[in-house]
């Protein structure tokens, strides 16, 4: 039974059976409302019933199986000092599992959770040590798990609820098989509760044997009324977590808008990216729900005037918003559902007015923004960010036509004939051409046009989905099949674009296709489906990967192990004399 809620709780959690200090935390940290699959999903968690939710990566999938763990080990009682963790939460990458530990943190900063992510590439004793002081939650990725309970350090006799996260794209990385070994050493009376953007048959299978009368969610994609946004121009970057905030700098920069706004999940997001847009020279205001009635009203009042020209706000305090001069709106992250995309992108391009939407897309959001495309039906065009370059020659575009607006300007040419005789005393020092160019570069660098400092932001894309060929051997899991040679997956000849590794460990470290995958995928930004023909040998193992990754894997796999022992890795001696 959840306790009455807190004065200053977020009303939409508010309706939530959740305790007062969880939400407490989620005020504090800005969150407005929950998210669809928050609402459908945490009453029944809460409730102790196994559940099946299908909901694509970005929709808020974390809170919803966090929150209930939280709540159920603050229902238990105290602090477990040095007792087995409660709860066991299974994701694809390490890099989910360092995200889900920080929002599990946050979470439950006031009820002192302790949490350990658990992943290969990281030194396996420091995890150990921690296991064995006690933690409450474990985040893992399936092979570091199976890892450590053939080692006897992660005991699972204490779990209260089992979670497995992406369970599609684990199977899609071959952690198939470990899931099944992890799933079969859990307490029986074990909560299990499965999130996935897909439900293809296997994870139905997986399901049904090992959920017990699972409550099922699935978020629907919502369609949207045709033409609703024809004068929106709809483009998509691809852009790491940390680099964001430059990235919207040099959109800002190349697009010149008229008014923009930046929508962002929660308050506590949107206050941070106010000031550092603030601090880079973008003069910005936030707008949340954590502002009172007349702070917002001031803010659009200054945005209707024209005093600002950029804005940073939540959903909830933008709704209804409608700011005639408005040119821009962009997401900062993929919105958690097509209809919030919809309801984002309608603050522009209304009564015949065009407008520009720009959504920032992490890698790991893709599939959220397929979806998207998919529920909308909306040209959503993934385009690579303007370069330093691009900055210098827009930048000297507008220095330029500053210049030529000044030259047209009849009433400025009074105004500039003060300034003929320092023109005509350099000019019988210097030639003319000099003067004027040293003067354009004063006035570019005055107007804020020098980009010497600024760095690159790593390009990265989309990885498209192979079809055919590659998804059949995915979905049937081929990765096992042998030759003479060895184990296989895939093919024997080299196929173009792709290079071959050499792996010191084979057969008789008893390494399977899957483990080599799992490690590469784990350690690395290739997906499964990158991943081409394997060949696994006694005493080593061979794998294609996509040349332009060659060195980035070789690097990533030799700073971690292969069933619990670091293998050299290198390009294939025969892929070197080529």
């Amino acid at each position: 039974m959840a306790t009455p809620a807190a004065a200053d709780a977020v009303p939409g959690f508010a309706e939530l059976p959740l305790r007062e200090e969880l939400l407490d935390a989620l005020a504090r940290l800005g969150y407005e409302e929950p998210t669809p699959i928050q609402r459908e999903a945490i009453p029944h968690v809460i409730e102790r019933r196994d559940l099946l939710g299908q909901a694509a990566t970005g929709t808020g999938k974390t809170a919803a199986f966090a929150l209930p763990i939280l709540q159920r080990m603050v229902e238990q009682g105290e602090q477990r000092e040095g007792s087995a963790p409660m709860a066991l939460v299974l994701v694809p990458t390490r890099e989910l599992a360092v995200q889900v530990c920080e929002a599990v943190h946050r979470y439950g900063r006031d009820v002192g959770v302790r949490v350990l992510p658990v992943y290969g590439g990281q030194p396996i004793g420091r995890q150990i040590r921690s296991l064995e002081r006690g933690v409450d939650v474990v985040v893992a990725t399936p092979g570091r798990a199976l890892d450590h309970m053939n080692r006897g350090t992660l005991a699972l006799d204490e779990l209260a609820m089992t979670v497995l996260d992406e369970a599609d794209e684990m199977f899609d990385m071959g952690f198939a098989e470990d899931i099944e070994t992890i799933m079969e050493e859990i307490p029986e009376g074990c909560q299990t509760v499965l999130f996935s953007a897909t439900m293809p048959p296997r994870i139905e299978r997986m399901a049904s044997g090992n959920l017990t009368d699972p409550v099922r969610i699935q978020i629907a994609r919502e369609t949207s009324a045709a033409g609703e946004a024809p004068l929106v121009r709809q483009s998509a970057y691809v852009v790491p977590r940390a680099h964001k905030p430059a990235a919207i700098g040099r959109l800002l920069d190349v697009e010149s808008p008229t008014a923009t706004i930046v929508f962002c999940r929660t308050r506590e997001e949107v206050d941070q990216l106010s000031e550092v847009l603030n601090g880079r020279g973008h003069r910005s205001e936030a707008l949340h729900g954590g502002m009172s009635q007349e702070q917002r009203d001031r803010t659009l009042g200054r945005l209707r005037a024209g005093t600002i020209d950029l804005v940073v706000a939540t959903d909830v305090a933008a709704r209804g918003l409608d700011i005639e001069h408005l040119s821009h709106v962009v997401n900062y992250n993929v919105p958690s559902a097509p209809d919030s995309y919809v309801h984002r992108i309608g603050r522009v391009g209304r009564a015949g007015r065009e407008g520009v939407a720009i959504t920032l897309v992490e890698p790991r959001e893709h599939r959220m923004l397929k979806a998207i495309r998919r529920a909308t039906d909306y040209t959503i065009t993934v385009q690579k960010l303007p370069t330093i370059a691009d900055i210098r020659a827009r930048r000297l575009e507008l220095t330029t036509a500053a210049l030529r607006e000044s030259l047209l300007d009849d009433e400025a040419e009074d105004d500039r004939e003060h300034f003929r005789v320092v023109v005509e005393t350099l000019a019988d020092e210097f030639d003319v051409m000099e003067v004027a160019l040293a003067a354009v570069k004063l006035a570019h660098e005055a107007s804020g046009g020098s980009v010497d400092e600024e760095e690159e932001i790593p390009e990265v894309s989309i990885k498209p989905e192979q079809k055919d060929k590659g998804r059949k051997q995915r979905d049937n899991g081929k990765r096992g099949q042998r030759s003479e040679g060895g184990e296989q997956r895939g093919g024997r000849e080299s196929t173009g674009g792709m290079t071959r590794l050499f792996i010191g460990a084979g057969r008789g470290a008893k390494v399977r296709p899957q483990d080599l995958v799992g490690a590469i995928t784990g350690e690395s930004e290739l997906r499964g489906r990158d991943i081409g023909h394997i060949e696994i040998a006694e005493r080593f193992s061979l794998v294609e990967v996509p040349a332009a990754s060659a060195d980035e894997v070789i690097s990533a796999l030799k700073n971690t192990t292969i069933k619990g022992r670091k293998a050299p890795v290198r390009r294939d001696a025969k892929e070197s004399a080529k």
